[in-house]
């Protein structure tokens, strides 16, 4: 029962901190009206994916929690790439900082990298399932780097 909570709580945090942003500022998304880079999807698609990549987000950390190997240096990365996380949107859609977004997302790129490593050393799967948030912050800093020369 103490792993389900751990679990639980592990999940929630990312899902609820990302969907306050995402109504934040939903009011200021603008996305429909800027020109796009090929390969760009629809918007209908990021609340999805960003759903799931905070739901293994939170497993991975769980993993690290539940079996007691979670220090103060791994919370540290998780943490501080969860805050660069949640900056993005806003500096990208409410204050419409792209050049800045261009090389915060790259940034966030690097902490997820760190975390990858810091987690796989301490558990593999916890690392592993970290790899589609990179593979979609790669994709996310192709968009961004391109809607800011495109626009």
């Amino acid at each position: 029962m103490a792993n389900l909570k751990i679990y639980i709580r592990s999940i929630l945090i990312p899902v609820i901190l990302g969907g306050i942003v995402g109504f934040f500022i939903s009011g200021f998304m603008n996305y429909s009206s800027l020109e796009k880079p090929l390969l760009a999807p629809p918007s209908i698609l990021f609340p999805i994916v960003w759903t799931i990549l905070y739901i293994l987000m939170g497993v991975s950390y769980g993993r690290l929690e539940s079996k007691s190997l979670m220090d103060s240096k791994s919370k540290f990365i998780y943490y501080l790439q969860l805050f660069v996380n949640l900056l993005w949107p806003i500096f990208f859609f409410v204050l419409k900082w792209r050049l800045f977004s261009s090389f915060w997302i790259l940034l966030l790129v690097a902490f997820v990298f760190l975390m990858i490593i810091d987690f796989y050393q301490k558990d593999k799967l916890s690392g592993l399932l970290q790899i589609p948030y990179l593979l979609w912050s790669i994709f996310a800093t192709y968009l961004t780097i391109s809607i800011y020369l495109l626009n």
